[in-house]
């Protein structure tokens, strides 16, 4: 089946496009052209059992059971956190969010294989810490992670904190400069238990975020010449597609989006529409095994434009 552009201009790439789309973009990516945005979805993409959540869902159904919520706000993470922070204290929301994401993270093949790359920018959008375990068991210590940390409690006027390869948070300008960065804009368990969860979190956030205060100035230098991948997420809250709408924006694309097209909601297809997002409709774990197949290939004479159709 050849790419469908659809009435409402959503661009969707299926089975023998969708196969060669993401060679190109396993391409993109060993060239570091593009650079993945990696959410929960990969989670079940673990060896062996699954120990911690894959979806925001699964937070909110983990933190119900420990402080029982309300039913009209039961499955919304955020909602859920902010009723524990009010009623428990932030203390107790933070310790069980570190509960809840105890297991040792347990890196899939992705993880592994795009730490062996020489990619300028990884975008990780959950909490597990599979990324940067991957990082870390590679031996590569030219990687710093940055991490979206809560203001609760915070004197300084500071949203980020950066993190060195040996775990250690740091304020050394160099980090930033690091080969890979690892921005993590929802905070971490590891190394610290950085957790941005509740609906306080966000407020001054997304009262920042339009004008980007709240995203790392070294995100949005590197973004200037890269697409990115999204791999493992959704955008059915208005909370996931701020965030990443905000991350991309002025970033050079392509970007897609590896999702299944009958799954979507009303609402991920207009912010794929609106921000010029490919949908490429295949399991995510085919579709992550074509990227990871995908040969090297030699560095395109007009500069790494890649195919979109």
């Amino acid at each position: 089946m050849n790419a469908i552009l659809h009435e409402d201009f959503l661009f969707v790439v299926s089975e023998e496009a969708a196969e060669k789309a993401l060679l190109d973009v396993g391409q993109g990516l060993r060239r570091g052209v593009l650079v993945p945005f990696l959410g929960p979805g990969l989670v079940a993409l673990q060896a062996g059992e699954r120990r911690v959540p894959a979806a925001p869902e699964e937070v909110a159904a983990a933190l119900h059971l420990r402080a029982p919520a309300p039913s009209r706000i039961r499955t919304n993470m955020w909602s859920v956190a902010q009723h524990i922070e009010q009623r428990r204290h932030r203390n107790t929301l933070k310790a069980w969010m570190a509960e809840i994401f105890s297991a040792e993270p347990q890196p899939a093949a992705l993880h592994r294989w795009l730490a062996g790359l020489a990619l300028p920018l990884i975008v990780d959008s959950w909490y597990d810490g599979a990324m940067r375990a991957a990082l870390g068991d590679s031996g590569r210590t030219d990687f710093a992670s940055i991490q979206g940390i809560t203001r609760a409690g915070e004197v300084r006027d500071i949203w980020t904190r950066i993190y060195g390869a040996d775990g250690n948070a740091t304020d050394d300008p160099a980090a930033s400069t690091a080969a890979t960065i690892l921005y993590e804009p929802h905070g971490s368990a590891r190394p610290a238990g950085n957790f941005l969860v509740a609906d306080s979190d966000y407020v001054e956030v997304l009262t920042e975020i339009d004008i980007q205060t709240p995203i790392p100035e070294v995100v949005r230098d590197r973004r200037g010449s890269l697409g990115f991948v999204f791999l493992g997420c959704r955008f059915d809250d208005q909370m996931l597609r701020t965030y990443a709408r905000q991350i991309i924006k002025r970033s050079k694309g392509p970007h897609y989006a590896v999702m299944s097209g009958a799954e979507l909601t009303r609402n991920e297809r207009r912010f794929l529409i609106a921000n010029g997002i490919t949908l490429i409709d295949m399991p995510l774990p085919d579709a992550i095994n074509l990227v990871i197949g995908a040969e090297p290939a030699p560095e395109p004479s007009d500069g790494g434009a890649l195919r979109t159709s």
